[in-house]
Protein backbone atom coordinates (compact mmCIF):
# COMPACT_ATOMS: atom_id res chain seq x y z
CA UNK A 1 0.00 0.00 0.00
CA UNK A 2 2.87 2.15 -0.02
CA UNK A 3 2.45 2.75 3.57
CA UNK A 4 4.66 3.79 6.21
CA UNK A 5 4.17 2.56 10.23
CA UNK A 6 3.65 4.98 13.09
CA UNK A 7 6.79 3.30 15.15
CA UNK A 8 5.00 3.49 18.46
CA UNK A 9 2.14 1.76 16.84
CA UNK A 10 3.80 -1.68 16.88
CA UNK A 11 2.92 -4.11 20.02
CA UNK A 12 -0.95 -4.41 19.77
CA UNK A 13 -1.77 -7.41 17.77
CA UNK A 14 -5.00 -5.89 16.80
CA UNK A 15 -3.85 -3.22 14.76
CA UNK A 16 -1.39 -0.81 13.87
CA UNK A 17 -1.20 3.04 12.85
CA UNK A 18 0.50 4.12 9.21
CA UNK A 19 0.99 7.23 7.04
CA UNK A 20 -0.60 7.13 3.68
CA UNK A 21 -0.06 9.99 1.70
CA UNK A 22 0.93 11.99 4.98
CA UNK A 23 -2.72 11.11 6.24
CA UNK A 24 -3.48 8.86 9.50
CA UNK A 25 -4.57 5.67 9.25
CA UNK A 26 -5.40 2.29 11.22
CA UNK A 27 -5.40 -1.09 10.38
CA UNK A 28 -7.68 -3.34 12.23
CA UNK A 29 -6.51 -7.14 11.89
CA UNK A 30 -9.13 -9.85 11.27
CA UNK A 31 -8.06 -10.95 14.73
CA UNK A 32 -10.25 -8.29 16.06
CA UNK A 33 -13.11 -8.48 13.90
CA UNK A 34 -15.21 -9.28 16.78
CA UNK A 35 -14.48 -7.18 19.13
CA UNK A 36 -14.25 -4.50 16.96
CA UNK A 37 -18.02 -5.25 15.94
CA UNK A 38 -19.24 -5.22 19.30
CA UNK A 39 -17.66 -1.65 19.82
CA UNK A 40 -19.67 -0.32 17.12
CA UNK A 41 -23.35 -2.08 17.42
CA UNK A 42 -22.73 -1.75 21.23
CA UNK A 43 -23.67 1.76 20.84
CA UNK A 44 -20.65 2.25 23.19
CA UNK A 45 -18.51 3.77 20.18
CA UNK A 46 -21.63 6.58 19.86
CA UNK A 47 -21.79 7.16 23.31
CA UNK A 48 -18.18 8.10 23.43
CA UNK A 49 -17.69 9.96 20.36
CA UNK A 50 -20.89 12.22 21.45
CA UNK A 51 -19.27 12.73 24.53
CA UNK A 52 -15.88 13.56 23.55
CA UNK A 53 -14.09 10.50 25.37
CA UNK A 54 -12.79 9.19 21.76
CA UNK A 55 -12.06 9.44 18.49
CA UNK A 56 -14.28 9.75 16.54
CA UNK A 57 -13.00 7.67 12.87
CA UNK A 58 -14.57 6.96 9.27
CA UNK A 59 -14.02 3.27 7.38
CA UNK A 60 -11.95 3.42 3.89
CA UNK A 61 -12.79 1.24 1.48
CA UNK A 62 -8.94 0.53 0.44
CA UNK A 63 -8.86 -1.17 -2.79
CA UNK A 64 -5.81 -1.65 -2.19
CA UNK A 65 -6.16 -4.06 0.52
CA UNK A 66 -5.09 -7.57 -0.48
CA UNK A 67 -3.90 -9.36 2.29
CA UNK A 68 -6.66 -11.72 4.05
CA UNK A 69 -5.38 -10.88 7.56
CA UNK A 70 -6.63 -7.02 7.55
CA UNK A 71 -10.71 -6.78 8.40
CA UNK A 72 -11.02 -2.68 8.57
CA UNK A 73 -8.91 0.24 7.61
CA UNK A 74 -10.11 3.29 9.65
CA UNK A 75 -9.02 7.00 9.29
CA UNK A 76 -9.11 8.55 12.56
CA UNK A 77 -9.98 12.07 13.20
CA UNK A 78 -6.97 14.42 13.15
CA UNK A 79 -4.44 15.44 16.02
CA UNK A 80 -2.19 18.27 15.18
CA UNK A 81 0.26 17.25 17.69
CA UNK A 82 0.53 14.47 20.10
CA UNK A 83 2.10 15.36 23.37
CA UNK A 84 3.04 12.73 26.29
CA UNK A 85 2.76 12.55 29.84
CA UNK A 86 6.08 14.08 31.00
CA UNK A 87 4.74 17.28 29.55
CA UNK A 88 1.86 17.37 31.31
CA UNK A 89 1.12 19.04 34.51
CA UNK A 90 -0.23 17.54 37.78
CA UNK A 91 -3.97 18.42 36.59
CA UNK A 92 -3.98 17.20 33.07
CA UNK A 93 -2.46 13.55 34.18
CA UNK A 94 -5.46 13.89 36.66
CA UNK A 95 -8.12 14.23 34.27
CA UNK A 96 -6.36 11.82 31.81
CA UNK A 97 -7.13 9.37 34.73
CA UNK A 98 -10.40 10.26 35.28
CA UNK A 99 -11.08 10.02 31.71
CA UNK A 100 -10.00 6.52 31.33
CA UNK A 101 -12.00 5.27 34.51
CA UNK A 102 -15.10 7.11 32.84
CA UNK A 103 -14.48 5.09 29.81
CA UNK A 104 -14.10 2.03 31.36
CA UNK A 105 -17.68 2.51 33.46
CA UNK A 106 -19.56 3.15 30.25
CA UNK A 107 -17.27 0.39 28.59
CA UNK A 108 -18.92 -2.21 30.87
CA UNK A 109 -22.07 -0.72 30.70
CA UNK A 110 -22.32 -1.66 27.39
CA UNK A 111 -20.60 -5.14 27.56
CA UNK A 112 -17.46 -4.32 26.85
CA UNK A 113 -14.21 -3.72 28.84
CA UNK A 114 -10.56 -1.63 28.50
CA UNK A 115 -7.45 -4.00 27.98
CA UNK A 116 -5.13 -1.35 28.20
CA UNK A 117 -5.15 2.10 30.15
CA UNK A 118 -2.08 3.18 29.24
CA UNK A 119 -1.11 6.98 29.60
CA UNK A 120 -0.27 7.01 25.99
CA UNK A 121 -3.70 6.34 24.90
CA UNK A 122 -4.89 9.87 25.88
CA UNK A 123 -4.27 12.76 24.20
CA UNK A 124 -5.80 16.48 24.56
CA UNK A 125 -7.97 17.81 22.70
CA UNK A 126 -9.92 21.24 23.26
CA UNK A 127 -8.46 21.15 26.80
CA UNK A 128 -10.10 17.99 27.63
CA UNK A 129 -8.78 14.21 27.68
CA UNK A 130 -9.39 11.80 24.77
CA UNK A 131 -8.94 8.30 23.72
CA UNK A 132 -7.29 7.94 20.63
CA UNK A 133 -6.97 4.27 20.64
CA UNK A 134 -10.11 2.36 18.71
CA UNK A 135 -8.71 -0.75 19.79
CA UNK A 136 -8.66 -0.53 23.16
CA UNK A 137 -11.70 -2.61 24.00
CA UNK A 138 -12.44 -6.52 23.95
CA UNK A 139 -16.16 -8.21 25.29
CA UNK A 140 -16.51 -8.07 28.63
CA UNK A 141 -16.08 -11.89 30.38
CA UNK A 142 -18.07 -12.40 33.21
CA UNK A 143 -15.71 -13.26 36.15
CA UNK A 144 -12.40 -11.74 34.70
CA UNK A 145 -10.42 -9.38 36.43
CA UNK A 146 -9.43 -5.79 34.59
CA UNK A 147 -6.32 -7.38 32.73
CA UNK A 148 -5.56 -3.53 32.65
CA UNK A 149 -5.96 -2.88 36.47
CA UNK A 150 -1.60 -2.80 36.45
CA UNK A 151 -1.10 -1.10 33.76
CA UNK A 152 -3.64 1.47 34.87
CA UNK A 153 -1.42 2.06 38.53
CA UNK A 154 1.78 2.47 36.75
CA UNK A 155 0.58 4.99 34.46
CA UNK A 156 -1.93 6.91 36.54
CA UNK A 157 -1.85 6.04 40.20
CA UNK A 158 1.50 5.64 41.29
CA UNK A 159 3.48 8.86 39.34
CA UNK A 160 -0.38 11.45 40.73
CA UNK A 161 0.65 9.89 44.70
CA UNK A 162 4.22 10.95 43.79
CA UNK A 163 3.61 14.22 42.32
CA UNK A 164 1.30 14.61 45.11
CA UNK A 165 3.25 13.71 48.33
CA UNK A 166 6.96 13.63 47.06
CA UNK A 167 7.70 16.31 44.11
CA UNK A 168 5.92 17.22 40.84
CA UNK A 169 8.95 16.66 39.50
CA UNK A 170 8.71 13.00 39.81
CA UNK A 171 6.70 12.78 36.12
CA UNK A 172 9.86 12.95 34.78
CA UNK A 173 10.28 9.57 35.83
CA UNK A 174 8.42 8.73 32.82
CA UNK A 175 10.97 9.46 30.59
CA UNK A 176 12.84 6.54 32.19
CA UNK A 177 10.21 4.26 32.69
CA UNK A 178 7.63 3.98 29.53
CA UNK A 179 5.58 1.93 30.36
CA UNK A 180 4.86 3.28 33.90
CA UNK A 181 6.40 3.74 36.99
CA UNK A 182 6.98 0.47 38.73
CA UNK A 183 5.01 0.07 41.92
CA UNK A 184 8.14 -1.27 43.82
CA UNK A 185 9.65 1.85 43.11
CA UNK A 186 6.49 3.92 43.75
CA UNK A 187 5.85 2.02 47.22
CA UNK A 188 9.64 2.76 48.05
CA UNK A 189 9.61 6.37 47.08
CA UNK A 190 6.20 7.45 48.59
CA UNK A 191 6.36 8.51 52.71
CA UNK A 192 5.19 6.13 55.34
CA UNK A 193 2.09 8.50 55.95
CA UNK A 194 0.50 7.12 52.59
CA UNK A 195 0.10 3.87 53.76
CA UNK A 196 -2.85 5.82 56.02
CA UNK A 197 -4.74 5.98 52.76
CA UNK A 198 -6.87 3.03 52.04
CA UNK A 199 -6.63 3.23 48.14
CA UNK A 200 -3.13 4.05 48.53
CA UNK A 201 -1.99 1.46 50.75
CA UNK A 202 -3.93 -1.22 48.26
CA UNK A 203 -3.44 -0.40 44.85
CA UNK A 204 -0.08 0.42 45.52
CA UNK A 205 2.02 -0.07 48.35
CA UNK A 206 0.20 -3.83 48.67
CA UNK A 207 0.04 -4.24 44.59
CA UNK A 208 3.51 -4.12 45.22
CA UNK A 209 3.99 -6.68 47.35
CA UNK A 210 1.81 -8.88 45.92
CA UNK A 211 3.47 -8.52 42.40
CA UNK A 212 6.58 -9.64 43.74
CA UNK A 213 4.58 -12.20 45.31
CA UNK A 214 3.57 -14.22 42.46
CA UNK A 215 6.53 -12.98 40.13
CA UNK A 216 7.11 -16.66 39.27
CA UNK A 217 3.29 -17.95 38.71
CA UNK A 218 1.63 -18.19 36.02
CA UNK A 219 -0.88 -15.53 34.58
CA UNK A 220 -3.43 -17.82 35.31
CA UNK A 221 -2.87 -19.05 38.47
CA UNK A 222 -2.28 -15.02 39.72
CA UNK A 223 -5.84 -14.52 38.22
CA UNK A 224 -8.54 -14.68 40.86
CA UNK A 225 -12.97 -14.56 39.75
CA UNK A 226 -13.72 -10.83 40.07
CA UNK A 227 -17.69 -10.03 39.46
CA UNK A 228 -18.86 -7.23 37.54
CA UNK A 229 -19.55 -5.54 40.83
CA UNK A 230 -16.83 -6.09 42.31
CA UNK A 231 -15.34 -4.56 39.11
CA UNK A 232 -17.52 -1.64 39.63
CA UNK A 233 -16.09 -1.31 42.76
CA UNK A 234 -12.50 -1.30 41.97
CA UNK A 235 -13.44 1.38 39.66
CA UNK A 236 -15.18 3.22 41.90
CA UNK A 237 -12.28 3.11 44.42
CA UNK A 238 -9.81 4.18 42.29
CA UNK A 239 -11.94 7.34 40.95
CA UNK A 240 -12.36 8.51 44.20
CA UNK A 241 -8.38 8.14 44.81
CA UNK A 242 -7.33 9.88 41.92
CA UNK A 243 -10.43 12.56 43.20
CA UNK A 244 -8.87 13.39 46.43
CA UNK A 245 -5.82 14.12 45.08
CA UNK A 246 -4.58 17.55 45.66
CA UNK A 247 -1.41 18.89 44.69
CA UNK A 248 0.80 20.92 47.17
CA UNK A 249 1.00 24.34 45.84
CA UNK A 250 4.79 25.70 46.06
CA UNK A 251 6.52 28.77 45.39
CA UNK A 252 7.96 29.00 41.78
CA UNK A 253 10.39 31.38 40.14
CA UNK A 254 7.99 31.80 37.29
CA UNK A 255 4.81 31.06 38.58
CA UNK A 256 3.89 34.80 39.48
CA UNK A 257 5.80 36.09 36.75
CA UNK A 258 3.22 38.92 35.46
CA UNK A 259 2.90 40.08 38.93
CA UNK A 260 6.76 41.02 39.02
CA UNK A 261 7.34 42.14 35.90
CA UNK A 262 8.92 45.37 35.09
CA UNK A 263 6.63 46.04 32.44
CA UNK A 264 4.39 49.25 32.67
CA UNK A 265 0.82 48.55 31.77
CA UNK A 266 1.21 50.62 28.52
CA UNK A 267 4.60 48.54 27.39
CA UNK A 268 2.60 45.28 27.80
CA UNK A 269 -0.39 46.42 26.19
CA UNK A 270 1.76 47.52 23.37
CA UNK A 271 3.60 44.56 23.61
CA UNK A 272 0.62 42.44 22.88
CA UNK A 273 -0.54 44.62 19.94
CA UNK A 274 2.88 43.99 18.47
CA UNK A 275 2.58 40.29 18.79
CA UNK A 276 -1.20 40.11 17.58
CA UNK A 277 0.13 42.60 14.34
CA UNK A 278 3.12 40.02 13.77
CA UNK A 279 0.84 36.85 13.82
CA UNK A 280 -1.37 37.85 11.32
CA UNK A 281 1.39 38.41 8.88
CA UNK A 282 3.32 35.06 9.58
CA UNK A 283 0.13 33.12 9.34
CA UNK A 284 -2.23 32.83 6.44
CA UNK A 285 -5.06 30.09 5.87
CA UNK A 286 -2.95 27.32 5.86
CA UNK A 287 -1.62 27.67 9.34
CA UNK A 288 -2.67 25.19 11.84
CA UNK A 289 -0.07 25.13 14.80
CA UNK A 290 1.88 28.15 16.73
CA UNK A 291 4.55 27.16 19.54
CA UNK A 292 4.79 29.78 22.30
CA UNK A 293 8.24 28.57 23.85
CA UNK A 294 8.72 30.11 27.36
CA UNK A 295 4.84 31.08 27.65
CA UNK A 296 4.48 31.31 30.70
CA UNK A 297 0.92 31.40 32.01
CA UNK A 298 -0.32 31.80 28.35
CA UNK A 299 -1.27 35.48 28.11
CA UNK A 300 0.45 35.77 24.38
CA UNK A 301 -0.56 32.18 23.59
CA UNK A 302 -4.41 33.19 23.99
CA UNK A 303 -3.36 35.91 21.23
CA UNK A 304 -2.45 33.29 19.16
CA UNK A 305 -4.90 31.05 19.39
CA UNK A 306 -7.99 33.74 19.23
CA UNK A 307 -7.06 33.79 15.62
CA UNK A 308 -8.01 30.21 14.90
CA UNK A 309 -5.01 28.29 15.44
CA UNK A 310 -4.06 25.51 17.89
CA UNK A 311 -0.97 27.09 20.15
CA UNK A 312 0.80 24.65 22.45
CA UNK A 313 2.40 27.07 25.37
CA UNK A 314 5.44 25.31 26.41
CA UNK A 315 7.12 26.53 30.07
CA UNK A 316 9.46 25.22 32.30
CA UNK A 317 7.58 26.38 35.33
CA UNK A 318 5.17 23.96 36.81
CA UNK A 319 2.79 26.77 38.69
CA UNK A 320 2.81 28.71 34.92
CA UNK A 321 1.48 25.66 33.83
CA UNK A 322 -1.23 24.24 36.00
CA UNK A 323 -2.07 28.25 35.95
CA UNK A 324 -2.33 28.04 32.19
CA UNK A 325 -4.25 24.59 32.04
CA UNK A 326 -6.61 25.74 34.50
CA UNK A 327 -7.54 28.99 32.98
CA UNK A 328 -8.23 26.58 30.17
CA UNK A 329 -10.17 23.94 31.63
CA UNK A 330 -13.64 26.01 31.77
CA UNK A 331 -13.41 27.11 27.56
CA UNK A 332 -15.02 24.50 25.58
CA UNK A 333 -13.36 26.13 22.81
CA UNK A 334 -10.50 25.94 24.05
CA UNK A 335 -7.13 25.72 21.65
CA UNK A 336 -4.38 26.55 23.38
CA UNK A 337 -2.44 23.00 25.30
CA UNK A 338 -0.07 24.53 28.06
CA UNK A 339 2.90 21.61 28.43
CA UNK A 340 6.15 21.04 30.08
CA UNK A 341 9.59 21.70 28.87
CA UNK A 342 12.68 22.15 29.68
CA UNK A 343 14.19 24.00 26.38
CA UNK A 344 17.56 23.70 27.37
CA UNK A 345 16.73 19.51 27.35
CA UNK A 346 13.72 19.01 25.40
CA UNK A 347 11.68 15.75 25.36
CA UNK A 348 13.61 12.98 23.57
CA UNK A 349 13.43 10.26 21.44
CA UNK A 350 12.20 7.17 23.80
CA UNK A 351 11.05 3.74 23.67
CA UNK A 352 11.98 0.88 21.39
CA UNK A 353 14.71 1.94 18.89
CA UNK A 354 14.52 5.58 20.32
CA UNK A 355 11.26 5.36 18.28
CA UNK A 356 8.81 4.69 19.92
CA UNK A 357 8.20 8.32 21.38
CA UNK A 358 9.35 10.86 19.18
CA UNK A 359 11.30 13.58 20.11
CA UNK A 360 9.80 17.64 20.39
CA UNK A 361 11.82 18.50 17.30
CA UNK A 362 10.50 15.38 15.63
CA UNK A 363 6.62 16.23 16.21
CA UNK A 364 7.14 19.28 14.55
CA UNK A 365 7.53 21.62 12.61
CA UNK A 366 5.17 24.35 13.70
CA UNK A 367 3.76 27.09 11.28
CA UNK A 368 5.27 30.29 13.68
CA UNK A 369 6.90 30.13 16.84
CA UNK A 370 7.15 32.95 19.32
CA UNK A 371 9.75 33.27 21.86
CA UNK A 372 9.08 36.35 24.42
CA UNK A 373 11.32 37.54 26.86
CA UNK A 374 12.91 34.06 26.49
CA UNK A 375 16.23 34.34 24.77
CA UNK A 376 18.16 35.77 27.91
CA UNK A 377 17.12 32.94 30.23
CA UNK A 378 19.21 30.84 27.11
CA UNK A 379 22.09 32.81 26.27
CA UNK A 380 23.27 34.11 29.24
CA UNK A 381 21.67 31.67 32.02
CA UNK A 382 22.22 28.45 30.08
CA UNK A 383 25.02 29.85 27.74
CA UNK A 384 23.55 28.95 24.57
CA UNK A 385 25.68 30.93 21.83
CA UNK A 386 23.13 33.21 19.86
CA UNK A 387 23.99 31.22 16.70
CA UNK A 388 23.07 28.05 18.33
CA UNK A 389 20.06 29.32 19.06
CA UNK A 390 19.23 30.88 15.83
CA UNK A 391 20.15 27.11 14.42
CA UNK A 392 17.81 25.67 17.43
CA UNK A 393 14.48 28.04 15.97
CA UNK A 394 15.11 27.38 12.35
CA UNK A 395 14.65 23.58 12.99
CA UNK A 396 11.08 24.57 14.79
CA UNK A 397 9.70 26.66 12.34
CA UNK A 398 9.61 28.82 8.81
CA UNK A 399 8.57 32.24 10.77
CA UNK A 400 9.95 33.03 14.44
CA UNK A 401 8.37 36.02 16.60
CA UNK A 402 11.41 36.79 18.79
CA UNK A 403 11.81 39.34 21.68
CA UNK A 404 15.25 40.60 22.24
CA UNK A 405 16.19 41.79 25.89
CA UNK A 406 19.27 43.76 25.92
CA UNK A 407 21.66 43.67 28.92
CA UNK A 408 20.36 47.13 29.86
CA UNK A 409 17.12 45.57 31.18
CA UNK A 410 16.59 44.79 34.66
CA UNK A 411 16.22 41.27 34.15
CA UNK A 412 19.25 40.90 32.42
CA UNK A 413 21.21 42.79 35.08
CA UNK A 414 19.73 40.39 37.83
CA UNK A 415 20.96 37.53 35.88
CA UNK A 416 24.21 38.87 35.72
CA UNK A 417 24.61 40.03 38.97
CA UNK A 418 25.72 36.36 40.34
CA UNK A 419 28.34 35.99 37.42
CA UNK A 420 31.08 37.00 35.29
CA UNK A 421 29.92 39.03 32.01
CA UNK A 422 31.68 36.48 29.35
CA UNK A 423 28.65 37.67 26.76
CA UNK A 424 30.76 40.31 24.33
CA UNK A 425 28.51 39.32 21.94
CA UNK A 426 25.05 39.76 23.60
CA UNK A 427 23.73 43.11 21.96
CA UNK A 428 21.16 43.91 19.80
CA UNK A 429 23.68 43.89 16.51
CA UNK A 430 25.40 40.74 17.85
CA UNK A 431 21.64 39.12 17.99
CA UNK A 432 20.95 40.50 14.17
CA UNK A 433 24.33 39.07 12.99
CA UNK A 434 23.40 35.52 14.51
CA UNK A 435 19.84 35.39 13.24
CA UNK A 436 20.66 36.38 9.88
CA UNK A 437 22.42 33.68 9.17
CA UNK A 438 19.24 32.06 9.59
CA UNK A 439 16.89 34.04 9.21
CA UNK A 440 15.16 37.08 6.99
CA UNK A 441 14.27 40.12 9.19
CA UNK A 442 10.60 40.97 8.35
CA UNK A 443 9.75 43.60 10.79
CA UNK A 444 11.28 44.55 13.76
CA UNK A 445 9.71 47.14 16.08
CA UNK A 446 10.49 48.65 19.95
CA UNK A 447 8.33 47.71 22.53
CA UNK A 448 7.46 51.43 24.01
CA UNK A 449 9.16 52.76 26.85
CA UNK A 450 11.68 49.56 27.23
CA UNK A 451 14.45 48.79 25.73
CA UNK A 452 13.29 45.55 24.64
CA UNK A 453 12.64 44.83 20.58
CA UNK A 454 10.46 42.51 18.94
CA UNK A 455 11.30 40.46 16.02
CA UNK A 456 8.84 39.16 13.38
CA UNK A 457 11.62 36.82 10.75
CA UNK A 458 11.36 34.06 8.22
CA UNK A 459 13.35 31.50 7.51
CA UNK A 460 16.08 31.45 4.85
Amino acid sequence: MGIETVPGSFRDPSGFLFYKKNEIFRQINLTYKENYDELMSSGLYDELVEEGLLLSHEEIADEAKKDESIYKIIKPEHLSFISFPYEWCFSQLKDAALATLEIQNKALEHGMILKDASVYNIQFRDCRPVLIDTLSFEKYIEGEPWIAYKQFCQHFLAPLALMKSVDERLSQLFRVYIDGIPLDLASRLLPRKSMLSFSIATHIHLHAKSQKKYADQSVSKKRHAMKKLAMLGLIDNLSSAVRKMKRQIKSTEWGEYYQGTNYADHSFQNKQKLVSDFLDKALNERSKIVWDLGANTGVFSKIASEKGVLTLAFDIDINAVEQNYSSNGTNTDCSVLPLLLDLTNPSPAIGWENKERESLIERGPADTVMALALIHHLAISNNVPLEKLADFFANLSDNLIIEFVPKEDSQVKRLLATREDIFTDYHREGFEKAFKKRFSIIASEPIEKTDRHLYLMTKI
